[in-house]
């Protein structure tokens, strides 16, 4: 059985390649590598003993989604690709519509003409806007986004809903994901972002490393215990084990199928400073600065229902995702660039 994962070279991708190909999966990788590097493959070789084919293109392109197609028999698609910033979302969001909505559009019908009808896609937990409780189940209302990421994820999540509502011989996996972190434990693979880190611990990690003088620590006055950002930390091969037990339940079995993929656990920004500088052993200076556009207060998963669909559970706690990063980072300090 192949699996197509697009964006396999990013974060999340990179590490549910691993999986996959752990549980003896064949996987095809295609990214465009707009911020994800190719020195990336070497070391999924060295982690899996096996050479992935990778091809480098854009998801809107469709003919080398149907080179990829003809040239293997692709029986699901895990979609990752996209662009992933909030803050930059809002700022460019036709870059963000066009990446995220238009290239999955293609993709889906790209899919549909090589009788490929098997999606697992990456959206978020974004697609529930500012959420009306806490934590936050599946049957919530969604729509109400904040930003341009957010709304990009929710149109996708709507576009394959009604695919699948006009042909039911697809199988539709939305997988809502909280706060991926952490590391693959070989220290090998990690989160590489271009330019200044969008996400959080990669911010701290380049504090901790020197890169940056101090990590910027947008508002501090949300309606929260210490007035900082809540969210729900989930270490990123958890996430991809998620990925895993979700195809392995529901792919082939015509619907729609969703799910969070969380903790049910929610953590400040300054908890996470702290855990990490346990983790560490360094200080981590840090400034408040205004609160962000397009961010909420408080968001965190109940992961129940996932887990009494597929078996999931994330199983490693926050103290894991911290040393994990760490290890990345500290071994790592530049990333894939040598």
């Amino acid at each position: 059985m192949t699996i197509l994962v697009t964006g396999g070279t990013g974060f999340i991708g990179s590490h549910t390649v691993i999986e996959l190909v752990q549980t003896h999966y064949d996987v095809v990788i295609l990214d465009n590598l707009s911020n994800s590097s190719c020195r990336i493959l070497p070391r999924l070789h060295q982690i899996t003993g096996c050479e992935i084919p990778f091809y480098q293109g854009d998801i809107r392109d469709r003919n080398i989604l149907k080179e990829i197609f003809s040239k293997h028999k692709i029986s699901t698609v895990m979609h990752f690709a996209g662009l992933k910033s909030v803050g930059e979302s809002t700022r460019e969001p036709i870059k963000y519509y066009d990446n995220n909505v238009v290239g999955s559009l293609i993709l889906a019908e790209e899919m549909a003409a090589a009788g490929v009808f098997n999606i697992v896609f990456s959206s978020s937990a974004t697609v529930y806007g500012d959420p009306i409780q806490t934590p936050i189940t599946e049957d919530m209302p969604t729509g109400g986004t904040t930003n341009p990421y957010g709304t990009s994820k929710y149109m996708v999540e709507r576009i394959l809903a009604d695919i699948q509502k006009a042909d039911s011989r697809w199988s539709v996996i939305l997988l809502r994901y909280f706060n991926p972190v952490g590391a693959h434990e070989s220290g090998l693979i990690g989160e590489h972002p271009s330019g200044i880190p969008n996400n959080l611990l990669p911010y701290v990690c380049q504090v901790a490393s020197g890169k940056l003088p101090y990590l910027s620590v947008f508002g501090d006055d949300y309606p929260t215990p210490d007035g900082t950002g809540v969210r729900d930390y989930i270490h990123v091969v958890d996430l991809a084990n998620g990925h895993l037990k979700a195809m392995q339940a529901k792919s082939h079995q015509s619907g729609v199928h969703i799910y969070n993929l969380g903790t049910g656990n929610g953590y400040s920004v300054l908890e996470i400073i702290q855990a990490f500088e346990q983790a560490s052993g360094l200080k981590i200076p840090y400034q408040i600065q205004p609160r962000r556009p397009g961010d909420i207060a408080t968001c965190f998963a109940n992961p129940a229902y996932t887990g009494a669909q597929t078996g999931w559970r994330a199983e490693r706690n926050l103290q894991q995702m911290m040393q994990d990063a760490w290890r990345w980072q500290s071994q790592n300090p530049n990333g894939y660039d040598e």
